[in-house]
């Protein structure tokens, strides 16, 4: 896989230095309490960390592929609109922890 995030019938878009293309998983939304409570996604919540997958990565992204899972700030982010589709641009540096099958040392959790 390339750095090149594409969509079908659209001109690819490549990310430059260390930056990361991220969608939002959609389950980081809208959550329940363990009590059964819903906590909409507006709500403010302590600094909260959310995962994303990785559409596109810089040439100097050395640690993220496209397609891993990553887990960052909300606040370390910049939104932009790609093909109606809200996506989210980073640092390597702000990824705080990458999932994905490849990796070869673990900590033993798995998402």
């Amino acid at each position: 896989m390339t750095g090149v995030a594409e969509t079908a019938g659209k001109l690819p878009i490549k990310m430059l230095h260390d930056r990361v293309l991220v969608a939002l998983r959609r389950e980081d939304g809208e959550r329940r309490s363990t009590g059964g409570i819903l906590i909409p996604a507006t709500a403010q919540v302590a600094k909260r960390l959310v995962w994303g997958e990785a559409r596109g990565v810089g040439a100097g992204v050395r640690q993220v592929k496209v397609g891993d899972q990553v887990l960052f700030s909300p606040e370390d982010q910049h939104e932009v609109e790609v093909h109606g589709e809200e996506l989210i641009i980073l640092r390597e540096r702000d990824v705080h922890a990458v999932a994905a099958e490849r990796i070869e040392e673990s900590t033993g959790l798995y998402l």
